[in-house]
């Protein structure tokens, strides 16, 4: 069994957690999330708490007891305290602003970009370089994230694009004649 799974997972106060045979949903006070299951992996919930067995011997269901244990700690971290996700806009006219569930990016190009937000995800823009991305789902927080930075990555010379706020950049020195 992985070492992982050994750590049982506690249920705040104001979480509840529903095991069935194929999944199994928590619900608390910022969304609900569901997680699919496999019959590796035999999930226990008792004193507030859940805990993680290997259903067989096999190697699969020894490594998926350590992975379910991840997946349904982070569901409840989430439906409990949310995750968050911080960008900066680094670049002389780079700008982000939001529009309803839709950020508006202008990074330069000849025309703004519209990203449209999933449902469960919600965008804040403290000052016009910054964005945070805010989500119960740590999965989906960091996806949106991803296709945000996607739109104009940290180039190496002059470090301008998105980047995430605890990115460092390594800069390339220029060529010399």
């Amino acid at each position: 069994m992985s070492r992982i799974a050994k750590y049982p997972v506690a249920l705040p106060k104001g979480v509840e957690a529903t095991i069935n045979n194929d999944q199994i949903i928590v619900k608390g006070p910022l969304g609900t999330l569901t997680q699919a299951l496999t019959g590796d992996v035999t999930i226990a919930q008792e004193d507030g708490q859940l805990t993680f067995s290997v259903a067989n011997d096999s190697r699969l269901a020894k490594a998926m007891s350590g992975t379910t244990r991840a997946l349904v700690h982070n569901m409840v971290t989430g439906v409990s305290k949310g995750f968050e996700r911080k960008l900066t806009l680094v670049g002389v006219g780079f700008r982000a602003q939001v529009q309803g569930d839709a950020l508006k990016l202008q990074l330069g190009f000849s025309h703004d970009i519209l990203h449209e937000m999933p449902a469960g995800i919600k965008i804040e823009c403290p000052t016009q370089t910054e964005i945070v991305v805010k989500g119960a789902d740590k999965q989906a927080v960091g996806q949106v994230a991803a296709n945000i930075r996607a739109y104009r990555k940290p180039e190496p010379y002059k470090g301008k694009g998105v980047r995430y706020a605890d990115e460092r950049v390594i800069m390339k020195e220029t060529k010399k004649k």
